[in-house]
């Protein structure tokens, strides 16, 4: 099956975290118009602490205007591994430092409207953060839970981030997997 081909294509708007274009497609004997939001990949990563707790974060959020529980996580910078993205969010938003990290996946977040991917890792981190180093405009408060209680947070709704609970999903594919070798994680 082939796909749309593009007929015309137009930059609707330029900005450090994306850019959107329009654009006219045809697939047979249809023609139309469609947006595309442009970024960089995203990262997150999913922090675990010695004690069996996971590092979480409440950030303000100006698309829902509200506050969101996620784990850490961003944009990668052009230039930047994903991993050194996440390993880079982590420290900049919560403090905590990662002895060990691994790769547990990665989404297209909206293929729908985004080009872009989602990475995410899981990390083994220090239990006593250093300080975090917040970007300007950035409202976070850091706290942890035990692993156990994610579930019930993401059930509730506490947790509805769509992407954070794609990661976690990743977390309990990956937890059951070294649970079920008689590994710790």
């Amino acid at each position: 099956m082939s796909g749309w081909k593009i007929l015309s294509s137009e930059s609707m708007l330029e900005h450090p975290v994306l850019s959107v274009t329009r654009s006219q497609r045809r697939l047979g004997g249809h023609t139309a118009t469609f947006i595309t939001l442009h970024s960089s990949d995203w990262v997150n990563i999913v922090p675990i602490t010695p004690e069996g707790e996971v590092v979480l974060i409440k950030q303000w959020r100006h698309g829902s205007e509200d506050w969101a529980v996620e784990i850490p996580g961003g944009l990668v910078d052009p230039g930047e591994k994903p991993i050194d993205a996440a390993v880079r969010e982590l420290e900049e938003e919560t403090g905590y430092s990662a002895r060990e990290v691994s790769f547990l996946g990665k989404v297209n977040p909206n293929p729908a409207l985004f080009d872009n991917t989602c990475h995410t890792y899981l990390a083994k981190v220090d239990s006593l953060p250093g300080e975090p180093r917040l970007e300007d405009g950035e409202s976070i408060e850091v706290f942890r839970v035990k692993i156990d209680d994610l579930p019930a947070m993401v059930a509730s709704g506490e947790i509805d981030h769509c992407i954070v609970i794609a990661a976690l999903s990743f977390f309990w594919l990956h937890r059951g997997q070294v649970l079920a070798s008689g590994r710790d994680l």
